[in-house]
């Protein structure tokens, strides 16, 4: 009887084992409305154009030699899709339970740590793009230097550093002599 159950059962078995595996991402393709990428299973199975599914708002390109799951509807090995791509390489380590983390392999991060917002540019610059006015409700410290590439203006916009170096650089002061003595001879 056993073996009368084991040969029905024999085929679904089979595809239930071909539907899920672990596989190693060869190439990967960004230009099209999916993301396609060459995967292989075993020794001798690659894939190509396997269908990249990614969570919505998120998106990267894995280096080649990320390792991924890949389901396949059915277990048809014809089409499959990759649903989670883990790259040990570069994976950060040691976050605390609930802790959040954006990286890539160069080592730039934007990490929600329990005690707030770590950004992390791995040297490189950080950029902020199409945004008219950036808000920053409390006080702002920085530790370094401010280079502004315009005007810096107070919260009423009546006073600017530029304004302030004009009025600055025309002053002059009241002589006790009488009259008045030239402008700063060092401008601001």
């Amino acid at each position: 009887m056993f073996d009368a159950i084991d040969k029905l059962t024999a085929g679904a078995r089979n595809k239930a084992a071909l539907m899920v595996g672990r596989c190693i991402l060869k190439a990967i393709g960004d230009g099209k409305a999916v993301q396609l990428v060459q995967a292989q299973l075993l020794a001798e199975e690659i894939h190509d154009d396997v269908e990249r599914i990614q969570e919505y708002g998120f998106t990267s390109v894995p280096k080649p030699g990320a390792e991924g799951v890949i389901v396949f509807v059915g277990g048809n090995r014809d089409h499959g899709l990759l649903i989670a791509v883990e790259d040990r390489r570069f994976r950060l380590k040691a976050l605390e339970s609930g802790e959040v983390a954006i990286y890539d392999d160069q080592g730039q991060k934007v990490h929600l740590t329990r005690t707030g917002i770590v950004i992390d540019g791995a040297g490189k610059d950080v950029t902020i793009v199409n945004a008219p006015v950036v808000h920053v409700p409390q006080d702002l410290q920085v530790g370094r230097d401010i280079i502004a590439g315009r005007d810096i203006k107070d919260a009423g916009g009546t006073k600017s550093m530029a304004g302030m170096r004009g009025t600055y650089n025309a002053h002059t002061h009241n002589d006790p002599q009488g009259g008045t003595v030239n402008t700063p001879n060092q401008g601001m």
